[in-house]
C-alpha cells in the first residue's frame, strides 16, 4: 500500500482490495470510537487493543511505513528510468484486480451497474483534472492530509494524485525527504482525523449496501486506468512540444503540461522513441502473476482461519 501510494495514479486502497484486507481495514479504523476509548481510562487496555484490532493495524501501519522509507525510492527510480515498464506493471495489476473485485459481487442489479458506471466516470474525471496553485500555510496542509488520506483508502483514486491536484505532491515529498517535522506533523494530524471520520461512513456503506459499494469501488479502479496507461506523452501547452512521459518534466512546475495516451505504434510515431512494447507486456504479465499468487495465498489463509 505504501509503495502504491507513492505513485500518482495508483491507490493504496487498490492494494488493500487485492490482498483481501480492505473490509477488515475499514472496520478496524471505524472501531476508534469514544466507547472503545473509555476502555483505556477504565484500565482495560487488552480489551481496547482487541476492540480496535490492534495487531492488524500495527502490521498495516508498519508495512506502509517501511515501504515509504525503502520502496519509495525504488518506485520513484523506476518512474524516472523505466516509466513504460512501471506503468505497465500497475496497469496489469489494476485490470486483473478490478475483474476479481467484480466477481465478489453477490447479485447483479441495476443499482450495481449504476454504481460501477458512476465510479468509472468519477475516477476518469479526476484523472483528467488539472493541478492548481495553492498556499503552503499549515491549515491547508492539514486539509490536504485529510482529503488525500480519504482518497488513499478508496481503490482507484490515488491519494498522491489528489495531492498533485491540490498542488502539494512535491511539497509533501520534499518535507518527507527533508524530515520537516512541523509540516509532517500537521499533515499527519489531518490524515488521522480524515481517516477516522471517513472510515465510519465507508464501513456503513459496506454493511448496508455492500454490492453497490463494491461496484462503485471497482468502478474507481477501472476509471483510474486512464491515468496509468503506459504509453502516454506530455504536451507542453505553451508551444505544443511533445515527449514521452517523464518524471523530471512532471516535477517541473515551470511547464504547463497535459497528458495524452497513445497505442504503442502511434506512441513511437509521435515521439520517435521505442515503445518498449514487449517489456511493457512482460511487466503487465508479471503483475497479473503477482496478483494471482497473492490471491491464492489469501484464500488459503482465509480457509485456515
Amino acid at each position: 500500500m505504501g509503495a502504491a501510494d507513492i505513485v500518482p495514479g495508483v491507490s493504496g486502497g487498490t492494494i488493500a482490495l487485492i490482498t483481501g484486507i480492505y473490509e477488515e481495514l475499514i472496520d478496524s479504523l471505524r472501531s476508534f470510537t469514544p466507547q472503545n476509548f473509555k476502555l483505556i481510562f477504565s484500565g482495560r487496555i487488552k480489551s481496547f487493543w482487541k476492540a480496535i484490532n490492534g495487531n492488524f493495524l500495527v502490521a498495516v501501519v508498519l508495512g506502509i511505513g517501511t515501504s515509504l522509507v525503502s520502496l519509495a525510492r525504488v518506485v520513484l527510480y523506476m518512474l524516472h528510468t523505466h516509466p513504460v515498464v512501471t506503468w505497465s506493471f500497475f496497469f496489469g495489476l489494476i485490470v486483473v484486480s478490478t475483474i476479481s473485485v467484480l466477481k465478489t459481487i453477490r447479485k447483479t442489479t441495476m443499482p450495481v451497474f449504476i454504481g460501477f458506471g458512476a465510479g468509472v466516470v468519477i475516477a476518469y474525471l479526476i484523472t483528467i483534472s488539472a493541478a492548481v496553485q495553492t498556499p503552503d500555510d499549515l491549515w491547508f496542509i492539514f486539509v490536504c492530509g485529510a482529503v488525500a488520506i480519504c482518497a488513499m483508502i478508496l481503490p482507484g483514486i490515488s491519494g498522491s494524485f489528489i495531492l498533485l491536484l491540490m498542488g502539494k505532491y512535491e511539497y509533501i515529498l520534499s518535507a518527507l525527504n527533508g524530515f520537516k517535522v512541523a509540516v509532517l506533523a500537521v499533515f499527519a494530524s489531518g490524515a488521522v482525523i480524515g481517516l477516522l471520520s471517513f472510515s465510519h461512513f465507508l464501513s456503513w456503506l459496506l454493511r448496508k449496501y455492500r454490492d453497490v459499494t463494491v461496484a462503485l469501488l471497482a468502478g474507481f479502479m477501472c476509471g483510474s486506468l486512464n491515468k496509468v496507461w503506459p504509453w502516454k506523452v506530455q504536451v507542453n501547452t505553451a508551444n505544443g512540444e511533445v515527449w514521452p512521459w517523464s518524471m523530471e518534466k512532471f516535477n517541473d512546475h515551470s511547464l504547463t503540461l497535459t497528458e495524452k495516451n497513445y497505442f504503442p505504434p502511434d506512441f513511437e510515431q509521435v515521439t520517435g522513441v521505442d515503445a518498449n512494447l514487449y517489456w511493457g507486456i512482460a511487466a503487465a504479465i508479471i503483475a497479473i502473476a503477482v496478483y494471482m499468487t497473492i490471491e491464492t495465498i489469501g484464500r488459503k489463509m482465509e480457509a485456515k482461519k
